[in-house]
């Protein structure tokens, strides 16, 4: 089962090898590596052209935004599952891929997730917050639950019989996409029990003060655009459902 693994970046010089090397680092071999760069001018195509002989695709060019690189990755992708890990993260083990891969042929749902560590900007084995995470039962979106996005892998026909990323929402276009497969579509889904990925600090969604409002605000919009019944309160509820992950890392 081939799986394919798609970075997004721009201007990532300073974190970007790790992003890299935690894939090519992986024991599972049928992996297809693509990384989509907007175009940066600080030394990250430096950088990637030192991996590529285990790169299969790398594309530079302008974009207009994070989802639509991804978009562009997903199109590319040639792999039976797809998993995306942005420039400011890397896999936790050398055997993440592998793990995810087994789970797939095991119980041939349609995506499935793990747990994430986020980790200090400048010191990544600072555990600044640990995001456990759980199986997915009807009903825990609107109580304020969801996957971690950048451990969520997905089957290739999954994203081509309901379509990609929203390239329209800003900060949000990964929640609206999980919350269109798995509430509105009901696609079968599967929990790994285990820290697949980590994530630094300081991401699009919650690097200031305003970002993590339009955040939730986009969250409950989210919900209106497919469909979807929720109460107003959800904006608040949100985040207070992420409370317990900050007191487990205390």
């Amino acid at each position: 089962m081939k799986l394919t693994i798609i970075t997004v970046c721009y201007n990532s010089a300073k974190t970007v090898e790790d992003t890299l090397k935690s894939v090519v680092d992986q024991s599972y071999t049928d992996i297809e590596y693509i990384v989509i760069d907007g175009g940066s001018t600080d030394g990250t195509l430096g950088i990637i052209n030192r991996y590529a002989h285990k790169i299969a695709k790398v594309v530079s060019e302008k974009d207009n935004g994070m989802y639509d690189a991804m978009n562009k990755g997903i199109k590319l992708a040639t792999g039976d599952i797809i998993g995306i890990l942005n420039s400011d993260d890397f896999y936790a083990s050398n055997d993440v891929i592998e793990t995810v891969v087994d789970r797939f042929e095991q119980s041939n749902v349609e995506c499935l997730w793990g747990d994430l560590s986020i980790i200090d900007r400048s010191d990544s084995d600072k555990v600044i917050r640990n995001w456990k995470s759980a199986p997915y039962v009807a009903g825990s979106f609107q109580k304020g639950w969801h996957p971690p996005h950048t451990t969520f892998f997905v089957r290739k026909d999954v994203y081509r019989k309901y379509g990609l990323f929203r390239t329209d929402l800003s900060t949000y276009a990964d929640y609206e996409l999980m919350l269109r497969l798995l509430v509105k579509n009901a696609v079968t889904s599967s929990y790994i029990p285990k820290v697949l990925t980590r994530m630094r600090a300081g991401g699009a969604s919650n690097k200031s003060l305003f970002n993590w409002i339009r955040g939730n605000i986009g969250s409950y919009r989210a919900f209106q655009l497919n469909g979807l019944k929720i109460s107003a309160f959800f904006i608040f509820r949100k985040p207070l459902g992420k409370l317990g992950q900050f007191i487990r890392s205390w």
